[in-house]
């Protein structure tokens, strides 16, 4: 099929909008292109919280009257209410540009499709819904938060072949390959806070940061939070103890579903990335709580008492989880497989 116009720059903007992804929490990352007599003129991605939104941002690389006339294409519909930095919608109509494209509905329940009144009664074209599956995988976290009151959560883990989290000694605290923990680096990139057990501190004393030369020098150090029923005592822990002990959180005997919208309420979280043991992690999943998985599959086989994902189990077929969108591939000795949670494949949770 013949990738259409609005596609084709739709497209362009993605680009630049995956350019925020992890960086702007409580808000999404959002691309723009403008273009002009079809010739791109200008470019612009949402770079964090407080800055210039992406249709501002790509319009301030303009001069004079250069955007009147010319269409832009944004990831997201642009916002129509005064936040930090004013609303899009006035600076659309202020530039004189002749047509807006879009892709995802802003998910706020009282802001959806509120551009698109006030832009066509300024005279300007709108179409939406362009290439809207894909953008609204960018601001899934966000849309999360707007609709469920609660960020995104991306459950990592790493198996032997049989299952297990068994890890040979010589192995320290990592099962997977080296290749695999330089990818979960940028796992954590994606991530606005890290989650683990009291059990796995305990265990493994693991820093939980950003390492590496991949790293973006402008990603703030994701949150480290800890769930735990009997505590943690803070001696000698690093996660305690280093240069970010004060992004260390601890939740103590509190429900899940609390924890994670305290997350999202309380500091701003849009995605967290569950990295943990069996235990803690098969709670989740009995919750239905985890919207993505992401495993690590290393050709081992360890045997032992360690599960990869504890819980209850399903009883039968129809209580199974099933994934869509999934995408597999190898990572060094490791094959990596990771998928969306099918939401019609699970029961609805009373709360």
């Amino acid at each position: 099929m013949k990738t259409s116009e609005n596609e084709k720059w739709i497209r362009v903007a993605l680009e630049e909008g995956r350019r925020g992804i992890g960086l702007t929490a409580p808000n999404p990352p959002v691309g723009a292109v403008v273009v002009k007599d079809g010739i791109e003129i200008a470019r612009g991605w949402h770079h964090k919280v407080g800055s210039l939104h992406a249709e501002k941002d790509a319009l301030s690389k303009l001069r004079g009257d250069e955007a009147r006339g010319a269409t832009i294409y944004v990831t997201l519909e642009p916002c129509s209410t005064h936040g930090r930095t004013g609303a899009c919608t006035e600076a659309l109509i202020s530039a004189g540009v002749a047509k807006v494209v879009y892709g995802a509905c802003d998910p706020n329940p009282s802001h959806g499709g509120g551009a698109d009144k006030i832009l066509e009664t300024a005279g300007i074209k709108v179409v939406a819904g362009v290439l809207e599956e894909e953008c609204e995988e960018l601001i899934r976290g966000f849309s999360m938060v707007q609709r469920q009151g609660r960020p995104w959560l991306i459950a990592k883990t790493a198996m032997s072949l049989d299952g297990r989290i068994t890890r040979p000694k010589e192995e320290g605290q990592w099962l997977s390959g080296p290749d695999s923990r330089e990818e979960v680096q940028q796992l954590r990139v994606e991530a606005d806070a890290i989650l683990t057990s009291g059990e796995t501190i305990r265990r493994d004393n693991p820093a939980l940061t950003l390492r590496g030369p991949r790293i973006s020098s402008e990603k703030t150090q994701p949150w480290r939070v800890i769930m735990t029923h009997q505590g943690v005592n803070q001696k000698g822990f690093q996660i305690f103890e280093d240069e970010w002990k004060d992004r260390t959180l601890t939740f103590q005997n509190r429900p899940k579903y609390e924890v994670l919208r305290n997350l999202s309420e309380q500091y701003g979280v849009n995605t967290v990335l569950l990295e943990t043991g069996g235990s803690l992690l098969g709670s989740f999943l009995d919750e239905g709580l985890i919207d993505e998985w992401v495993i690590y599959l290393t050709p081992l086989v360890t045997g032992g008492p360690k599960i990869a994902v504890g819980g209850l189990g399903s009883e039968n077929l129809e209580e199974r989880l099933n994934l869509k969108n999934v995408r597999i591939h190898q990572v060094g000795r490791d094959v990596c497989a990771r998928g969306i949670v099918d939401r019609g494949s699970l029961k609805p949770l009373d709360r």
